[in-house]
């Protein structure tokens, strides 16, 4: 393939992978050092060396902290958290170098067996999880995938397919295929003679030009064995993955070849990782009981707080349509003997009923045959099957086994050091839908240790903690904070500021002379100082007296928000008789409200007020307000059905479960002995609760509510013959039962089709002024400059605008910056406005409010405009949002705009792709309008709107 010019393939990559953060600042800088450095066969390692440390040694960057390869060849470690998505960012590595014309040859590196079988099914197109998807590189040639099973078939030597063609190669190997020595002696099976090529496979890959290596989990190859079998394959450069940067053993070694890191407490702020939390009872001394007793203890709350995850991750898949998370419990124990005597203890009769007997994975070396090769095929499926609901293991779990669905980890007899690291917690650190849902139990890995609970928030805050890291802040020009004091920078809409009353001066000039971006911004004056953006200033209003600016003033803020219930379009403020109602209304509000007596006359009043609305008419986008009631008496309820109750296994609680978060040190409480009165008939333990939905009337639904509650009690009763612990368990977990079972009954809900009348209690809205923080110079910046780091953005406030009824914005994304350049370019755009909060009411099924990033108005539409990355154009919650906006849209076109003549309303759902230099508002508005559904439209009586 025509090789791709390098920056453009580190964008095309980000976006196609969607990468996140951490992800792309690795690829850029992979990006800067092949530019540095152009490895090669021929490469001068120590010149290599000494380019990379200019730019990534001595300290020149926090997140840095390299000094040499360490290896005969370029090699460059990239330190990134468990769970952030090192698979993926090897298979962009990989995109890159294919893409650029830099190598076709790949070899990817894992240290065992787990591992070895991960990264096969990865690299798999048809894997979920396939880390190519979306590289048009490879969408019609995939790289071909040799391994230890299928090489000597000379798969590799022959091409990517039978025609010889010259796609990527790529060699996937455990670590003990490639060692120098093995059993006897004897040399691996990859490094003796293959007839079809003369020589070894290891030797044909060592004579490759263009090999390149990547190491997974590259700390496991620090040892003379594989560092030795590393080097004989000569790759031109080593591409290392790693959460832990350190050599194994007992005299660990920091890298000294890292180029970029990213840890466990960065990832946890920016959410790509759940929370860990700690766990104990409260009002517990764990002096007060001894070893056995405190072990059995951690056992019975562990299991409790796992079965409350159960329910309340079941209880989330229902209300978001997402697959159902069955989740594990993961118990560390100290060797061998103790792993087997936990796990008789967990199947006993004694330990609740023998609730989970057959459902206990015991893992560890010692394990021989049948037993071992179940085991470790239970471990590897643990996040598919759902039949295993407690891992017994010895010591810390290996890397590779890091999963999305263990959310309870209970280490016996271990140290707070030993808890608080990665290998420990990163093994429960993955997110199970790929993202921070907002639920807490879900975003939640949590650690019982209640003889440990104080030691470990304790411990969690030191510098070298998980939750927390101290770095050096420098303060000054060029350093990390700026100088300039942080201020609040108001964003008024142009029309507020254009009534403005004019600065005030200042007491003394600045020694320089120049002014902050953010003070020109706020004042509206035209000064550029460097560096940075100054917002232009508004346009000059056409009265500027004191007493004119006054009264300009009362209309828009005082008058306009009145009389915009009263008339029926924006378009009435350009009535003469409207336009005199306003300005004796204005005179009035001064007199009365304001104790302010105008000399102006009131035909002066009325030029002013005259003016203001003729400004305020070009500068506004009209958004009505829309009232929506029921035209008759709406009926609803739930029809009969079975709750799905298999997973429901929670178990009695006798004493308080107090949870809390270590980064963030918020606390709450799981009570197994809630108080109060004891109610005779079982059931009202969660009628109680279920009635606390708005949705559920008692006296409609009674009947209903008790056959469920009735459900749940002969579920439980089955479990818990004794009457006192089946209370236990109705009154300790009510809360989260009847979230659950309300979940369901939503499934289950009828509602009379009714219609609706929709009025207009508004023509029109005041923009309401937006607030935006500034903390340097560089803050405000020309809307056609894209940051240079575009992770960056939020941090920015934009000016430069000519179109927008506000002078200055901020964007989530740069996708919304370039929506910016193209609605300023486009022709057909009059007005458009990033809407702050509260300015658009529109609200989703849930009764959420939405506020959509675009509102526009062209020569002929008025535009409700939502962009989004090509992976979450499905998202339920984009869907759910989509489809109320879509349905303001119809509403407000059917029921305001057709009755007064104003132009229609549309909701446009963009992809990031699709907001192109070449694009256009009417192309996006053809490809990406969404239709209201039929069926919500035929609701709303048209011929009584």
């Amino acid at each position: 393939m025509q090789p791709v010019d390098p920056k453009r393939a580190v964008t095309q990559i980000t976006q196609r992978l969607s990468l996140r953060k951490p992800q792309a600042e690795a690829l850029r800088r992979l990006d800067d050092i092949v530019d540095l450095i152009s490895p090669s066969k021929d490469t001068d390692v120590a010149a290599a060396r000494a380019a990379v440390r200019q730019v990534y040694g001595d300290q020149k960057l926090s997140d840095a902290t390299f000094d040499d390869f360490e290896r005969d060849f370029p090699s460059i470690c990239f330190a990134l958290a468990t769970g952030v998505g090192k698979t993926r960012l090897m298979g962009a590595f990989i995109s890159y170098l294919y893409m650029i014309g830099k190598s076709r040859n790949f070899f990817v590196l894992a240290p065992n067996l787990t591992i070895y079988e991960k990264l096969l099914a990865d690299f798999q197109p048809t894997s979920p999880k396939y880390v190519f998807r979306g590289i048009e590189a490879f969408a019609h040639n995939a790289p071909l995938i040799v391994n230890a099973e299928n090489y000597e078939e000379g798969r590799g030597v022959r091409g990517t397919d039978l025609f010889g063609r010259e796609g990527a190669i790529i060699n996937i190997f455990n670590i003990s295929k490639i060692n120098s020595e093995v059993r006897g002696g004897n040399s691996p099976r990859i490094k003796r003679l293959q007839e079809y090529i003369g020589d070894s496979y290891f030797a044909y890959l060592s004579g490759l030009d263009d090999l390149v290596l990547l190491m997974d989990e590259a700390h496991r190859y620090r040892g003379s064995a594989g560092a030795k079998a590393i080097a004989e394959l000569k790759p031109i450069l080593g591409l290392e993955v790693t959460a832990t940067p350190k050599t194994v053993g007992s005299k660990s070694q920091d890298f000294r070849n890292v180029v970029y890191r990213y840890e466990l407490p960065d990832a946890m702020e920016d959410g790509y990782v759940k929370e860990p939390a700690v766990g104990t009872r409260a009002n517990f001394d764990p002096k007060s009981v001894d070893a056995e007793t405190l072990q059995r203890m951690k056992l019975e709350d562990g299991v409790s707080y796992h079965e409350h995850v159960r329910v309340a991750l079941e209880t989330y898949a229902r209300q978001h349509d997402e697959k159902v998370v069955r989740p594990f419990m993961l118990v560390v124990t100290q060797d061998t003997t103790h792993a087997r005597q936990v796990r008789e203890f967990i199947e006993s009769d004694g330990f609740f009923g023998g609730n989970y007997k057959g459902r206990v994975a015991e893992i560890h070396s010692k394990l021989t045959g049948e037993e071992s090769d179940e085991n470790a095929q239970r471990l590897l499926n643990i996040e598919k099957d759902g039949d295993t609901d407690i891992v017994i293991h010895v010591n810390k779990l290996k890397e590779g086994w890091d999963v999305s669905n263990l959310f309870t980890i209970v280490p016996l007899r271990a140290s707070a050091s030993d808890i608080l690291t990665e290998q420990t917690l990163g093994r429960g650190l993955r997110l199970p839908y790929g993202k921070r849902t907002g639920v807490e139990v879900v975003d939640t890995l949590t650690v019982i240790a209640h003889e440990r609970f104080d030691e470990l928030i304790s411990k969690a805050k030191e510098e070298n903690g998980v939750t927390r890291k101290l770095k050096a802040v420098l303060i000054g020009d060029g350093g990390d904070v700026p100088a300039a004091k942080p201020v609040v920078v108001p964003a008024p809409s142009v029309i507020e500021q254009m009534l403005a009353p004019p600065p005030a001066a200042p007491a003394a000039a600045p020694q320089e002379g120049a002014v902050s971006p953010v003070a020109a911004a706020q004042a509206g004056t035209a000064t550029q100082p460097t560096p940075g953006f100054a917002a232009p200033p508004a346009p000059a209003f056409k009265y500027s007296k004191p007493e004119e600016l006054n009264i300009a003033r009362t209309v828009l803020s005082v008058v306009l928000p009145q009389i915009s219930k009263e008339v029926s379009s924006i378009k009435d403020l350009q009535d003469p008789k409207v336009i005199a109602r306003i300005a004796s209304a204005a005179v009035a509000a001064q007199k009365f409200d304001q104790g302010l007596f105008s000399t102006m006359t009131i035909e002066q009043a009325t030029a002013v007020t005259e003016e203001v609305c003729k400004q305020f008419v070009q500068r506004t986008i009209a958004i009505p307000t829309l009232t929506i009631t029921p035209k008759q008496q709406v009926s609803f309820g739930f029809k009969p059905f079975t709750l799905a109750l298999q997973s429901w296994n929670y178990q009695p609680l006798s004493k308080e479960l107090m949870i809390q978060v270590l980064r963030t040190e918020t606390k709450r409480t799981i009570s197994g002995e809630a108080g109060g009165e004891r109610p005779e008939r079982l059931e009202d333990y969660l009628v109680t609760k279920l009635i606390d939905f708005p949705e559920i009337d008692y006296d409609a639904h009674a009947a209903t509510l008790y056959d469920l509650a009735g459900q749940v009690v002969a579920h439980f009763r089955a479990k818990y013959p004794d009457e006192e612990q089946l209370r236990t368990v109705l009154q300790g977990h009510a809360k989260q039962m009847a979230e659950a079972m309300f979940a369901q009954m939503k499934a289950n809900m009828w509602r009379d089709q009714a219609n609706y009348r929709v009025t207009v209690t508004a023509a029109f809205e005041n923009l309401k002024p937006q607030t935006f923080d500034g903390s340097s110079q560089a803050t405000v910046r020309d809307f056609r400059q894209a940051p240079e780091r575009l992770s960056e953005i939020k941090r920015f406030i934009f000016g430069g605008f000519k179109k927008c009824c506000y002078q200055m914005a901020k964007f989530d994304s740069d996708t919304e910056r370039k929506m910016a350049v193209l609605l300023e370019h486009d022709d057909t755009v009059q007005l458009w406005m990033k809407p702050g909060p509260n300015q658009f009411k529109v609200y989703d099924a849930d009764g959420l409010p939405y506020q959509p990033d675009f509102v526009v108005e062209t020569e002929t539409d008025k535009l409700i405009i939502e962009t989004k990355r090509q992976s979450e154009m499905n998202d339920v919650l984009v869907k759910r949002k989509g489809d109320a906006a879509s349905l303001w849209a119809f509403i407000a076109t059917e029921f305001h705009g057709k009755t007064v003549s104003d132009k229609p309303w549309s909701y446009l759902l963009v992809p990031e792709d699709a907001v192109r230099e070449n694009a256009t508002v009417k192309g996006l508005q053809a490809s990406h309008t969404r239709i209201a559904d039929t069926d919500l439209r035929a609701r709303y009586d048209l011929a009584n709107g």
